[in-house]
């Protein structure tokens, strides 16, 4: 087996290359803002999806490259700063009417910026002779990736001459295609110190662009209701964070051997739920959405994001395990939420409290079975 290698530590570069991200992932959230008589109609929500992991998804491919290969020298930058401007114009491409103009901007980014990481994997190739499972690696992921901007170009194909987007192709390709090449990379482990820093890094940026959403509920007239449910979104926020910060901080064993796709795919669709979240709560105080669409839209998105955030109990240290008692226990809450949220969909008051109560009761669970017992964050 390749040795795993010696840590680095998460540059400067990647930090800016990830604000870009969160910059696209807000002006995306846009599009569920746009409501026909108080319904997200299936149309616009599937485009948002569909968006979001595109862009999720790029990401990925470039934290797995820098993981493993990226060097911190001339070409990360040169490369990196080209999927930057062109991320650019996928933001720019993001839009409510779905006009062509928008489309093909969006598609036509999107395709050049999996060709340039592909190209970044085949340039690396070079570099790897003298081992032959990291060049089989790089090999596999530019197939894919080169396969993924191909599908996004048949994509641009169909729609021209059927004004028919198939977006969800590439995407699905992608997804599937990762997985798959996860298990044929075993042999190749992620620095995961690394990695899972990245990773940390992107959510914390993700929760940046959830209080930003959070300030409309601080733009009111200061009167007891405003008050009210500025506090208790405050708090899911906060419960949220600690959550997260539990988790990274004293469950996740950073010594893990691992070829990182799992824990990678895992973040992906937390990421997306945090993003769901951002605009769930601000819909939680619009009355011009349906009511029963964002308590789905809400409880959806938090169902969504605890399941994938205990799906990585695969990589939590022995003694901190997701087993037995502890995973009733969470089931229980789960459930006990999602019927109270329904029987109280109508008294958004409520909704917004019980939220709170799930969340912390959550980060307590969570604290409790990291420290055995012990109430501080900070104990060892």
């Amino acid at each position: 087996m390749t040795e795993q290698p010696k840590e680095k530590k998460v540059e400067y570069l990647e930090l800016i290359y990830d604000l870009i991200f969160v910059f696209i992932i807000g002006r995306n959230n846009l599009l569920l803002h746009h409501v026909d008589n108080g319904y997200v109609t299936g149309e616009m929500f599937l485009a948002y999806v569909f968006c979001t992991l595109a862009v999720i998804q790029i990401w990925s491919f470039t934290t797995f490259y820098i993981n493993i290969y990226g060097r911190n020298g001339v070409r990360d930058y040169v490369f990196m700063f080209i999927n930057m401007y062109l991320l650019y114009h996928m933001a720019d491409g993001i839009s409510s009417d779905f006009n062509s103009a928008s489309l093909y901007r969006f598609n036509i980014a999107w395709a050049l910026i999996l060709v340039n990481i592909a190209a970044q994997h085949l340039i690396e190739l070079r570099n790897q002779k003298d081992a032959p499972w990291l060049s089989v690696q790089l090999k596999r992921r530019a197939a894919i990736i080169f396969a993924e901007a191909a599908l996004v170009g048949v994509n641009i194909l169909v729609f021209s001459l059927t004004g028919t987007a198939i977006a969800y192709v590439p995407i699905v390709f992608g997804i599937v295609a990762t997985i798959l090449s996860g298990a044929l990379s075993s042999m190749v482990p992620v620095d995961f110190p690394h990695l899972s820093e990245r990773v940390m890094l992107y959510v914390v940026f993700t929760f940046g662009e959830m209080i930003i959403s959070l300030s409309s509920y601080f733009s009111d007239e200061l009167t007891p209701s405003s008050i009210y449910f500025s506090t208790m979104a405050f708090l899911i926020v906060v419960g949220l964070f600690l959550c997260y910060g539990t988790l990274y901080n004293r469950i996740i064993d950073r010594e893990t051997v691992t070829n990182g796709t799992g824990y990678m795919m895992i973040h992906v669709f937390m990421i997306f739920a945090l993003n769901n979240l951002s605009v769930a709560l601000e819909f939680m105080r619009d009355d011009g959405i349906d009511l029963l669409q964002k308590t789905v839209l809400l409880v959806g998105s938090f169902v969504l994001f605890f399941t994938f955030m205990f799906l990585t109990g695969r990589y939590a240290k022995h003694k901190c395990a997701f087993r037995g008692s502890f995973v009733v226990m969470l089931c229980a809450i789960a459930a006990s939420f999602v019927a109270l949220m329904f029987i109280f969909r109508e008294m958004m008051y409520v909704n917004i409290a019980v939220s709170a109560v799930y969340v912390f009761a959550i980060f307590l669970l969570m604290l409790k079975q990291s420290s055995g017992g012990r109430k501080t964050l900070t104990g060892r």
